[in-house]
């Protein structure tokens, strides 16, 4: 995935300035920045929610600039469906015969939602619909996950579960953009950076590197790294 100096925004008030990113296929980047940064602008672009006024989105070699997404599926169908059925909404997509394998695959990777299998989604904790919702889009089989701040809301213990996940799931072979507030976890997983500040991309690296720049430090990790 590229993102070729984007401007983008809504009405009269530009979110992003020349934002310019790149996702090498297998790997984790993260997005990092405060809040009103332009992050989830950002996201919102790729999937073709926002359309930019300049600038491209690229993937796999082709023009998806502003294109519609037919595999977002909205986080209202949590409310009324079992967490068996969003499994199956997540592959409505696939024609193939392996959908129940997979489904399988996300209940030994998620067990909570095995036992909850019959339970309707929007009745399941915070961190129980995070797994679900990351469950459902591994059913797809994504080239790409876009993942938009999954720890938010979350008590510790399930955080770290989550971006243990999120680690595993790149192990496996899928590429992850990850949006996150919580920069101390998002950058231990990355391999690679971004920092957005008030839509302008200011810094960027290797994972690491970002996580040990002075800036960041003061800025995102109370001026120490663990």
């Amino acid at each position: 995935l590229k993102l070729e100096n984007i401007v983008a925004g809504y009405g009269h008030i530009t979110a992003l300035k020349d934002v310019s990113l790149e996702v090498p296929q297998g790997s984790v980047v993260s997005l990092i920045g405060a809040n009103g940064a332009g992050k989830t602008t950002t996201m919102k672009t790729i999937m073709g929610l926002v359309k930019p006024t300049s600038g491209r989105v690229i993937f796999e070699g082709q023009d998806i600039t502003g294109r519609q997404t037919h595999q977002i599926v909205h986080a209202g169908i949590l409310q009324d469906m079992s967490v068996y059925e969003n499994l199956e909404m997540g592959a409505y997509i696939r024609k193939d015969k392996e959908i129940e394998e997979d489904i399988k695959k996300v209940f030994k990777r998620f067990p909570i939602l095995d036992e909850r299998s019959y339970q309707l989604g929007g009745t399941l904790s915070g961190g129980q619909q995070q797994m679900l919702a990351i469950g459902r889009a591994l059913m797809a089989r994504p080239k790409l996950l876009l993942l938009d701040e999954p720890s938010m809301g979350l008590a510790p213990l399930v955080v770290n579960e989550i971006f243990e996940t999120i680690k595993e799931i790149s192990a496996e072979g899928t590429t992850v953009l990850l949006v996150e507030q919580n920069v101390r976890q998002a950058l231990k997983i990355a391999d690679y950076a971004y920092v957005l500040e008030t839509g302008k991309m200011v810094l960027s690296g290797p994972a690491d590197e970002v996580r040990h720049n002075p800036r960041v430090m003061e800025a995102y990790l109370g001026g120490r790294v663990e």
